[in-house]
């Protein structure tokens, strides 16, 4: 599974930018391709498996004196050219087939980019009334110093436009990809029109995402092209968000587990006030920008990036150590509470799942989960654990899935982590015993 994972993450890396009907084109060719290699492994099994068939003619007569000879020693039979395998075959096909599967899911992805008014309507500079789904939780970016001005902070957020109303007055149902910028008004008054300010601004930073609202915006053009938005919509806060729907049951859990434990740190000192919720769930909004530079100086911001070990905690808590969970000396919650292999498998993934909503689905999080999953699924089918084919199965499910965690360097760095932990820490780890 490895080499199919590589296929379909270098695929979609490369069909995110390409034109569609390239994209097309190189799929086609590359389904082709793996229906030869299948029918060329078909052949092969068949020729071996045969009486009289390769693996009959490729072995060696036997001398009753000196029993079966090698091929090579003594024998003048000249040897056939060299073809690939059954197996080869089979391994090349399965290649061929991921790399198409990732670059249709990339095409199909890029296509919603490019899709509707909205990338139109950006280039114009236009100002346009969007019916947005935040799909993000909203973050604050720094104030900026241009010349002698200090430009105030505005809060970002990614969304998904569903309604665009153009200045003609046309309306476009779609599913647009944009960030949002508010700009927030700075002032240190808490009294008349900056109190209204600075609620407004409140309301806007505690967004969940599913909720829906409605702006508007100046759409400008993204930074770079090929960018997951199609556009950036400039939004002046000055008021609160017009809310259309608000955000489902589970998000509003969510966020309320999230909020729970920024409340039950109130009562700690500053920075440890701000660095708990990022330790735990990934959550950074109170981290001050000092404190950032700080992590930033040290090279130690990957510790507020929730990862594997989070959730290699809340499943221990499950299922114990993970070499005994299919045996009888099994330990953790799930004996104890005499859940079965399959039950305790899906009460894990119900934790797993849970565990994404509450701590944002950011590229580490998606890794550790699908790893997670899969792992419990062996652990209910009953089928012994391999490390690295389930690793590079999450990492194939969620290019697929979500082919812009291939151009994620985020989402890169996780993986190699992940694979050094499971390539090199063994090996590291038995040179340093036998040196002791």
């Amino acid at each position: 599974l490895v080499a199919p994972a590589l296929g379909a993450w270098a695929a979609a890396a490369v069909a995110l930018g390409a034109p569609g009907g390239a994209v097309a084109v190189a799929c086609g060719a590359a389904v082709v391709l793996a229906a030869l290699a299948l029918r060329v492994a078909v052949v092969r099994r068949r020729a071996e498996r045969e009486p009289g068939g390769d693996l009959e003619r490729e072995r060696p007569p036997e001398d009753p004196r000196r029993g079966p000879r090698r091929p090579g020693f003594g024998s003048s039979r000249p040897r056939g050219p060299r073809t690939w395998s059954a197996g080869a075959c089979v391994a090349l096909a399965a290649v061929l087939l991921c790399a198409a599967a990732g670059a249709a899911s990339a095409a199909l992805h890029a296509a919603d980019v490019r899709r509707g008014p909205l990338p139109a309507l950006a280039k114009q500079y236009a100002r346009v009334t969007v019916e947005l789904e935040v799909t993000g939780d909203p973050r604050l970016t720094r104030p900026r110093v241009r010349g002698s001005q200090r430009t105030p902070p505005a809060l970002v957020f990614d969304a998904e436009a569903v309604r665009v109303t153009a200045p003609d007055g046309g309306v476009s149902a779609v599913r647009t990809p944009a960030l949002v910028v508010v700009r927030q008004r700075e002032s240190g008054d808490r009294s008349g029109p900056a109190a209204l300010a600075h609620a407004a601004s409140a309301a806007w930073r505690g967004l969940l995402p599913s909720t829906r609202v409605r702006v508007v915006a100046r759409a400008v053009p993204p930074l770079t092209s090929g960018e997951q938005a199609a556009a950036v919509l400039r939004v002046t806060g000055d008021g609160p968000p017009v809310v259309t729907r608000p955000p489902t049951p589970l998000q509003r859990l969510a966020g309320g587990l999230r909020a729970g434990l920024r409340e039950a740190t109130d009562g700690l000192r500053p920075d440890a006030r701000a660095l708990l919720p990022g330790l735990v769930v990934g959550d950074t909004s109170r981290v001050p920008s000092d404190l950032d530079d700080a992590f930033r100086a040290t090279d130690l911001t990957h510790l507020l990036a929730v990862s594997g070990s989070n959730l290699t905690i809340v499943l221990a808590l499950l299922i114990g150590p993970p070499h005994l969970a299919t045996r009888a000396e099994r330990r953790g919650l799930a004996p104890r509470l005499g859940l079965s292999l399959r039950g305790t498998a899906v009460i894990g993934g119900a934790l797993a799942l849970a565990f994404v909503v509450v701590c944002r689905p950011d590229p580490s999080v998606l890794r550790a989960a699908a790893c997670g999953l899969i792992t419990l699924l062996a652990i209910g089918t009953g089928r012994r654990r391999t490390l690295l084919p389930a690793f590079a199965a999450a990492v194939l499910l969620l290019v697929l899935y979500d082919p812009w965690l291939a151009r994620s360097f985020g989402f890169l760095l996780s993986v190699l982590a992940t694979g050094a932990l499971l390539l090199l820490a063994p090996r590291w780890s038995a040179a340093l015993q036998r040196r002791r």
